[in-house]
């Protein structure tokens, strides 16, 4: 516990500065803390230090550690990771939100999988707006596309058991802070896009920033940042 007081002490300094510099109040950024890799006792110490958000990567590792601190009150999970097909029955009914809507298939899954009575989910669509091969969403890097995505976009935020809250994206790994700046900006710009052109959601989150980028990240508008290492230290499992 003494490491994770120390990191979440740091984080909200850093967390607080960086709004500051951006004329935001840091209570509006959200930090969700990422468990992969980290034994639900992690979990717990965290929650004692007064951590409430949850996220993980893979369905069968969240619902495990869900299920061992089901006792803590309080505790929303978050889906961050990619969703296999075969998978999205498990999140739909395990997880509170989900930050990794890639593609319109994934949406209607969940959609058709979300279990009676729990409630539209809220989900985030990820978008590519860097460019980079390896990274996972809509591709969007380019504005002349952008138009290109409105249908499906509206169709997605009409279907009954998801509730669109906004959008979520990675930057590049470069220690290029111009680059990775222009990615964030990229992705508010889309937000603005969107509500213009999609107003049946608000699009009001933006789920960007990690270890290494999340300041810049909250100076972009970030709402959600998601912190593993900064929060846990390196991975134990």
């Amino acid at each position: 516990m003494p490491g994770i007081e120390v990191n979440l002490r740091i984080i909200r300094d850093t967390v607080a500065r960086a709004a500051e510099r951006a004329g935001r109040d840091p209570a509006g950024v959200l930090l969700v803390a990422i468990s992969k890799g980290h034994p639900a006792e992690s979990v717990r110490s965290a929650y004692e230090l007064g951590l409430r958000v949850f996220g993980e990567n893979r369905a069968g590792e969240g619902i495990g550690k869900r299920d061992a601190v089901r006792d803590l009150a309080g505790i929303t999970w978050h889906m961050v990771g990619h969703i296999q097909s075969r998978k999205a029955g498990q999140v739909a009914s395990n997880f509170d939100l989900v930050h990794s809507v890639d593609r319109e298939k994934i949406a209607r899954r969940l959609n058709q999988t979300r279990e009676p009575g729990l409630g539209k989910l809220p989900v985030l669509i990820e978008c590519n707006v860097s460019g980079e091969e390896s990274k996972g969403g809509w591709r969007l890097e380019d504005e002349r596309n952008w138009p290109t995505v409105v249908p499906t976009f509206a169709e997605i935020t009409e279907l009954d058991n998801l509730e669109v809250v906004g959008l979520m994206t990675m930057a590049p790994m470069t220690g290029d802070k111009a680059i990775v700046r222009a990615t964030f900006r990229r992705l508010r710009d889309l937000q603005g896009f969107l509500k213009a052109k999609v107003p049946q959601s608000g699009w009001n989150e933006l789920s960007m920033g990690m270890t290494d980028d999340y300041p810049i990240a909250i100076e972009e508008g970030a709402t959600m940042i998601r912190l593993g290492r900064a929060v846990f230290g390196p991975r134990r499992m």
